[in-house]
């Protein structure tokens, strides 16, 4: 009797957790009004060189990320700004990292208690919450060397982004960022198993000829192809652009002009 109970409690919290996704679908790609993106900073490794970055943080370390989108939503023919980026500081609390496996039962797991636990901060918080909530967790660059996967819920409208806390790394922090952003809004990965873009949807030119190398990421697609088996990095979101695939997906118009 107990387990059908916990059985029916958890199909409860999916239904509710699907119907909330739904909506959250309708109201945030109907793009009537520009959606207000709150980012929050916390310090993921404890160190002080962490917290001295967190310190150094300013709302025009994310204002890139701003003018990225909403250049790319003008240049598929939305008529607002898109989005409003406001930095709110720094987090008290630090939000659960995703497991580090591809086990199904884990992620969902995961992701309801990061949902818990960014409403639970929403109300104990003083101030309006955002329509997205993005919380950027840095790390020192002398004593981590590669980061855990970044996530982004679009159910939940939040996101948990894993960065360094260097400023050389700004530019492709700013990347990862704007990338789990667009997850929140509905648009999906467009890489393989290998990170490489798949084409044609996750590359910026996909009908340039010649094909290689490509000059610009398309941001789903994560990397620049050089190559069918090369590609790098962005160095910033001056490389990057929306595709018309992405830009279908958060339901931008997708004839370019």
């Amino acid at each position: 009797m107990r387990r059908h109970l916990r059985y029916l409690i958890l199909l409860l919290i999916l239904l509710f957790v699907a119907v909330n996704e739904a909506v959250n679908k309708m109201r945030t790609t109907s793009w009537e009004r520009p959606l207000w993106v709150r980012v929050y900073a916390a310090n993921g490794d404890g160190s002080s060189t962490t917290d001295k970055y967190i310190d150094s943080l300013e709302s025009q370390d994310f204002e890139p990320i701003e003018k990225f989108i909403n250049r790319e939503a003008r240049r598929h023919g939305v008529l607002i700004e898109a989005i409003d980026i406001e930095y709110d500081g720094r987090l008290q609390s630090h939000p659960p990292q995703p497991p580090t496996g591809q086990n199904v039962a884990e992620n969902i797991w995961w992701s309801l208690k990061f949902r818990a636990w960014a409403m639970r901060r929403a109300w104990s918080s003083d101030s309006d919450n955002g329509d997205i909530e993005l919380f950027v967790s840095y790390y020192d660059t002398a004593t981590t060397q590669s980061l855990r996967h970044s996530v982004g819920l679009q159910g939940g409208l939040i996101a948990l982004i894993n960065a360094f806390a260097d400023k050389t790394y700004s530019g492709s922090n700013q990347v990862v960022i704007a990338h789990e952003l667009m997850h929140t809004l509905g648009a999906k990965d467009k890489y393989d198993a290998s990170s490489l873009p798949v084409h044609p949807q996750g590359y910026a030119e996909p009908y340039h000829r010649p094909l290689y190398p490509q000059a610009r990421a398309e941001i789903m697609g994560g990397r620049i192809p050089l190559s069918p088996r090369e590609a790098r990095m962005p160095r910033s979101l001056g490389e990057v652009v929306v595709g018309i695939y992405t830009a279908a997906e958060i339901h931008w118009p997708v004839d370019v002009q």
